[in-house]
Order: structure tokens, then sequence, then C-alpha cells
């Protein structure tokens, strides 16, 4: 997500409370990362799923809990805008 400037303070707040209170989905593993050079002021979620169909799956049950919506209408007035990238890890076994 890249955030507005001068937002990332109350972007990363936000998203504290988010981890903290469950509101995002469950992954398999997952960390969020900031920028430290490139383009300035993005949050970056990394989470892993065991399907497409798993991912899918937690984020409509995420997305669909009231505390979850109450939480994003705050958290997307500090995003100019988001990208979304799904990828397959490769495996060598």
């Amino acid at each position: 997500m890249y955030l507005k400037f001068g937002h990332f303070r109350d972007a990363k707040a936000l998203m504290g409370t988010a981890l903290k209170d469950g509101f995002m989905p469950e992954a398999v593993n997952g960390r969020i990362l900031s920028d430290f050079t490139g383009h300035a002021y993005r949050f970056i979620l990394e989470q892993s799923f065991q399907s497409l169909a798993d991912y899918e799956q937690r984020m409509q049950t995420a997305m669909s809990e009231p505390k979850w919506q109450a939480w994003y209408e705050q958290f997307k007035t500090h995003v100019e805008r988001s990208e979304r990238e799904i990828l397959k890890e490769v495996s060598f076994s």
C-alpha cells in the first residue's frame, strides 16, 4: 500500500491495532515491511497461505467481520493507492 504523505505514523498505529485485535486474515506466516529505499511511505504485507482457495476463504471471512470493516474505514483514509501480487513459491523437491 502506498500511504499518503505524512500519514505513516497514523497508518502504523492502525495496523498495530489490526494485528493486536486479530482483524487481519490468519496466515501460515507473514510480516509487514516498510520502505527503506525506493518509493516512500509504503506498507508491504507479506503473507503465506496453504493455497489460493485458503487465501480467498480467509480474506472473505476477515473482510465480512464488522470490526474489520470499521477498522478499514479508518485505515483507508491514509492510503493513496495499493496493488496486490499473488505469488507462487517455487519448490525444488
